[in-house]
């Protein structure tokens, strides 16, 4: 039993995985009917629930595993817990969607599963090859996801881009790691860490590792100019496949980015602060510029989600234990309004069909009040507007910044939020002040679930988010900055 308990830092994913075999075998050995693949939906997300369930349960001090390679502490706990539900609400809010398109496979939440336990591993990660290791087992299963819709020309061109370009980064990283090992002799973080001092700037074998390292994750993350499959794959993947593009995978990647900044290079914090000064502007100002001209919503959903992680990248920039807690903050928020965004884009639905343009939504308030409601509080608070969660989160990574002494970074982030705000308040007009179109289909309990979650979050976070940012705290406090 011993032996079995010096594991228990490891039981989240070991039971993900088990999970995933005996959902597998389940859905081999019944009809293959929707019934079936709802099942196995709903097994899954009971499974990511248990999951997040002995994430938390799990004794807070750090804890290593296969010689230190991997590792729980306070910030694994808190990144595993936003990805498990970044995954377990993409799949609540899917069900109604592959009904009517007919893609209701059982497959589906097993590739959700194992890509989770590939996210778990790379927040967990600390060492280049268990960081690999758990990139790989994620972006396997998001190949096959973003193609998952076989019939369709956009969905197969999104897999096909996404796997191209995920394949040119891990090249990328895979160069990067090499040269880190190559000049440190380990893969180890800890002992990079100690030979990557502040001694040490002047190797530049191992600076330009640590840059192509960076540039891999960037891809990951989206960051410009690394960005360039984003749109592509966000409008031809099935609109639940984007949406957990844009929620777990994404909070996963920039978990990573911040176990290896903060946990293999705290002594290079000037080296890497000058890159990801750079990825935040611009990643930023395309974000908030691409989108403007944009009429397909999950496209404009794109360019968000790049302009949001240049804000989550501020607070990084600064190099501090403060501007990790804000990151963690702002993640933690934008997962739950990029679920409500697309819980509600899940709504539009007309004759059993998927509504994706922005023009369709003319006159919403007049015949469902209570998804434009919904939908404009989300866009209000993408756009940073108090009291709504969105502020907060972009109040939180502007200050760290300040307080690090990135004065202009700040004041740059406030005017690429304000450009911003125009096409999120575009969609606002157009729900409450254009012509009214035909009703959408009801959306399923599923989708509202999902919807009332985020909207508890965004609305409520001004009175109840000590506990969010008590735990990015405790979380940030995992690395020495």
């Amino acid at each position: 039993m011993s032996a079995l308990t010096s594991y228990a830092p490891l039981f989240p994913e070991m039971l993900l995985a088990t999970g995933a075999l005996a959902l597998l075998m389940f859905g081999a050995f019944q009809p293959e009917t929707d019934k079936t693949a709802e099942t196995s939906g709903w097994l899954a997300i009971g499974l990511l629930a248990l999951a997040a369930f002995l994430v938390a349960a799990a004794p807070s001090a750090p804890q290593t595993l296969f010689d230190g390679a991997y590792v729980t502490d306070a910030f694994a706990a808190f990144m595993k817990i936003l990805v498990l539900m970044g995954s377990a609400g993409a799949l609540a809010m899917s069900f109604q969607f592959l009904r009517h398109a007919k893609m209701m496979k059982f497959e589906l939440p097993v590739l959700v599963i194992l890509s989770t336990i590939g996210m778990m591993v790379m927040v967990s990660a600390n060492d280049l090859i268990s960081l690999y290791l758990g990139l790989e087992l994620m972006s396997l299963a998001l190949y096959v996801l973003a193609a998952f819709r076989r019939d369709d020309v956009r969905s197969s061109e999104a897999g096909l881009k996404y796997f191209v370009l995920g394949a040119l980064s891990s090249g990328m990283l895979l160069y990067g790691a090499s040269l880190i090992y190559g000049f440190t002799g380990s893969t180890s973080f800890p002992v990079i860490a100690s030979v990557a001092t502040a001694g040490a700037v002047s190797n530049i074998g191992l600076i330009v590792g640590l840059v192509f390292l960076m540039v891999g994750l960037a891809f990951k993350v989206s960051a410009v100019p690394f960005h360039m499959w984003t749109p592509d794959v966000y409008e031809g993947a099935p609109t639940p496949v984007t949406a957990f593009f844009a929620a777990a995978p994404k909070l996963a990647a920039m978990g990573l980015l911040i176990r290896v900044v903060a946990g293999a290079f705290p002594g290079f914090v000037l080296q890497w602060q000058q890159i990801v000064i750079f990825l935040a502007v611009a990643s930023m100002l395309l974000g908030a510029f691409g989108a403007i001209g944009q009429t397909n919503i999950k496209r404009l959903m794109a360019y968000s989600s790049i302009g949001n992680i240049g804000f989550a990248l501020v607070g990084l920039a600064a190099g501090t234990q403060a501007g990790v807690q804000a990151v963690l903050i702002y993640l933690a928020i934008y997962l739950a309004m990029t679920l409500g965004v697309f819980a509600c884009m899940l709504a539009m639905q007309r004759d059993s069909e998927p509504v994706e343009d922005i023009a369709e939504l003319s006159g919403l308030a007049r015949h469902n009040g209570t998804l434009a409601f919904v939908l404009a509080a989300l866009m209000f608070s993408l756009a940073g507007i108090p009291p709504l969660a969105g502020f907060f989160g972009k109040l939180y990574v502007f200050l760290a910044a300040v307080n690090a002494g990135l004065m202009w970074l700040a004041v740059l982030g406030v005017v690429a939020s304000v450009v911003a705000a125009f096409y999120y308040i575009r969609i606002i007009k157009v729900m409450y002040f254009d012509e009214a179109r035909a009703p959408f289909t009801p959306a399923s309990s599923g989708v509202w679930a999902v919807i009332a979650a985020s909207m508890a979050v965004v609305l409520l976070f001004v009175i109840g988010g000590t506990g969010v940012i008590d735990a990015a705290m405790a979380a940030a406090k995992s690395f020495k900055l």
